[in-house]
């Protein structure tokens, strides 16, 4: 009778280089490392711009968005990604349709995307329960399956990428200029309107890439929190937007990392990276702005050696 050879969990080792060929090993691994690179590519500038616009709750609302899609996807029996850009599209144009904030306050403006978004979650739980699947297919609706991306995935994300990307460099500067300041923007003849619609769209493109990488419920692992522990470290717009993208690639190659070399799943490596990332860069900022002890000052330039002004 054959022997069965017992398959070997792979070990971390003090050699990077061995340890990285482990992972290049297998395929999958590969598609993991470029579907996620890809994606903290796409999600760094896009998400920067939408923490400065502050509109994080409308991108949490199209995150939402995004959990109805995969699931009307499985109940009709298409791939989860056409659920994904057709519900986060309609969730854009739907909140894209709201009053501008400038006309009414933020708290009415708030409770509407609220109100877009309770709709998303019901429709969600509406089209679970309507397909019945097992828990694992909910699971992976609802955190993503980053392992499990195929080549197609692969280049349909990279497409929507390089799409997105550029669409947002070429109205970067009035978007950037309506952002800052809309009303002066607006009365230079700047289309403000019409650019908070554009990003809305590449936002909504956005979540739903990512959502095939962290599933809805973990989008701002890699959409809020690179560009938030970037902004806390300095407020230089180029700087920081450079830092959000190599946090995000650092996030998501060290959340792989562990996740090949451990029992625990890619989605939760990557929420718990950016949150220790983020912890990071928070006490970073507080301790380069912490004032200087009582008595104590910046040396004089002019004044002789060894002297304290």
């Amino acid at each position: 009778m054959p022997m069965l050879t017992e398959i070997q969990s792979p070990t971390l080792s003090w050699n990077p280089f061995h340890d990285l060929s482990q992972i290049l090993e297998f395929h999958f691994m590969l598609n993991a490392l470029v579907a996620g690179s890809v994606v903290a590519v796409l999600a760094g500038p896009i998400g920067w711009l939408m923490v400065v616009r502050r509109e994080t709750f409308a991108g949490h609302s199209l995150a939402m968005m995004a959990f109805p899609g995969a699931a009307a996807a499985a109940l009709a029996g298409v791939p989860a990604a056409w659920g994904y850009f057709v519900f986060c599209g309609a969730g854009a144009l739907a909140i894209g349709r709201l009053p501008s904030p400038t006309k009414r306050s933020f708290t009415t403006e708030s409770a509407s995307i609220g109100s877009v978004q309770a709709l998303a979650l019901g429709l969600g739980f509406l089209f679970v329960s309507l397909y019945g699947g097992v828990l694992g297919d909910l699971e992976s609706l609802l955190f993503g399956d980053l392992l499990g991306v195929s080549d197609t995935q692969v280049l349909l994300l990279a497409l929507v990428a390089v799409l997105a990307l550029g669409a947002l460099a070429a109205m970067a500067r009035p978007l950037l200029f309506a952002t800052v300041d809309p009303e002066v923007a607006g009365s230079r003849g700047v289309p403000v309107a019409r650019l908070s619609g554009a990003f809305l769209i590449l936002l909504g493109a956005t979540v739903a890439a990512t959502s095939q990488i962290t599933g809805p419920l973990l989008v701002f692992a890699l959409l809020v929190m690179p560009a938030a522990s970037a902004q806390a470290i300095t407020n230089r717009p180029l700087p920081s937007l450079v830092a959000t993208v190599a946090i995000g690639l650092a996030v998501v190659w060290l959340a792989l990392g562990a996740s090949y070399f451990s029992v625990y799943p890619p989605s939760f490596w990557i929420g718990a990276v950016s949150f220790a990332g983020y912890v990071a860069a928070r006490l970073l900022a507080a301790l380069i702005a912490r004032p200087r002890p009582a008595g104590l000052s910046a040396p004089d330039p002019a004044a002789p050696a060894g002297v304290i002004a």
